[in-house]
């Protein structure tokens, strides 16, 4: 993996500014030791912020993108519980991870720039790569039965499907009866500044024989 100039390393402002209300979500559903894969990192910001101030969590960063890698690993460098990052593709069937590994999964605005198809096959890899009990945890904005879309979320919706029709911001109900579908309940919901929710599901324990 080619080494990145630090100088040159991706930013995104808006990690940067939901850092600290999405920590504070992961640091009440998360023990203080945990394992923890990460879906779509991206600029690896948020990787390198919850690993300095929770030393404690394994962080498994991965992206789809093989060029975000090098750069993700160069941010993450001086924190030795940073793993490598991984190239992952949420729709490929098999994961390059070990079943069963992971405390939780955090995924952030993935599901409203990505197909439909996304959301069944990440709730179905977090089964899979979740210990029985664990927690994955999704942070974005999504349109809610029964509650006014936020003009900002509409523009944004409104933006996303012209920019793709496959794209759009995703009812909670769906997500929640695609959890559902790979044996996930939807255990809680956090409200977040500009109209994201952070939204926690848990893998059931099977049922005793």
């Amino acid at each position: 993996m080619n080494p990145v100039d630090p100088q040159s390393l991706p930013f995104s402002a808006a990690s940067e500014r939901n850092r600290a209300p999405i920590l504070a979500v992961l640091r009440a559903v998360l023990a203080p030791r945990a394992r923890v894969l990460e879906i779509a990192s991206g600029t690896g910001q948020h990787a390198e912020h919850f690993s300095t101030e929770c030393p404690g969590w394994t962080w498994q960063p991965t992206d789809v993108q093989a060029q975000a890698l090098p750069a993700i690993a160069q941010r993450c460098a001086r924190l030795p519980q940073v793993q490598a990052p991984v190239l992952l593709d949420v729709l490929t069937p098999a994961w390059p991870l070990p079943a069963r590994a992971f405390d939780a999964i955090y995924c952030a605005n993935l599901l409203h720039i990505s197909p439909w198809a996304t959301c069944a096959a990440l709730m179905q890899g977090a089964a899979r790569h979740l210990v029985p009990g664990g927690a994955l945890v999704l942070y974005g904005p999504y349109r809610v039965d029964g509650e006014p879309l936020a003009e900002g979320n509409r523009a944004f919706d409104v933006d996303l499907r012209a920019r793709n029709p496959q794209w759009g911001l995703r009812a909670l109900a769906e997500v929640v009866l695609a959890a559902e579908a790979a044996g996930l309940a939807f255990e809680r919901r956090f409200d977040l500044p500009a109209n994201n929710l952070a939204l926690v599901y848990r893998l059931r324990a099977p049922a005793p024989r």
